[in-house]
């Protein structure tokens, strides 16, 4: 559906040091650098982080989040502390499953340095 996503980032090392941490654990590739940006890749789609190219400073969206996915609630948990102890901050609740309409949901909620809300996602197959 997307071939990309990309945030903007005050200080592109630290948020380097934050996704190299959080997206590694998730098998990401990369990253690969850019001039001012960063670009990690897996699943046939693109993370990038970069400096506002109109020099502004970056803001984040109010209501908004990159949900990556998790292939077991193990792995989410390994991303949230991966960012926890690389510069990101919790947000919303623990992690842990959420009830939807679309099935049980293990997630793990973060903030990036910038404050991105970002989380690890896992379907939580239905039992028998």
């Amino acid at each position: 559906m997307f071939t990309h996503i990309m945030v903007g980032a005050s200080d592109l090392e630290a948020s380097k040091t934050f996704y190299d941490a959080v997206l590694g654990v998730l098998g990401a590739k990369g990253p690969m650098r850019d001039g001012d940006r960063y670009f990690y890749h897996g699943g046939g789609v693109n993370f990038a982080i970069t400096k506002p190219i109109d020099g502004n400073p970056p803001t984040f969206a109010n209501g908004g989040t990159i949900g990556f996915r998790a292939e077991n609630p193990e792995q989410a948990d390994a991303f949230h502390a991966a960012g926890l102890a690389n510069g990101g901050t919790a947000c919303e609740n623990p992690p842990g499953i959420r009830s939807s309409e679309f099935g049980d949901l293990y997630i793990a909620y973060l903030r990036d340095p910038d404050g991105n809300k970002i989380c690890a996602l896992h379907r939580v197959p239905k039992s028998d």
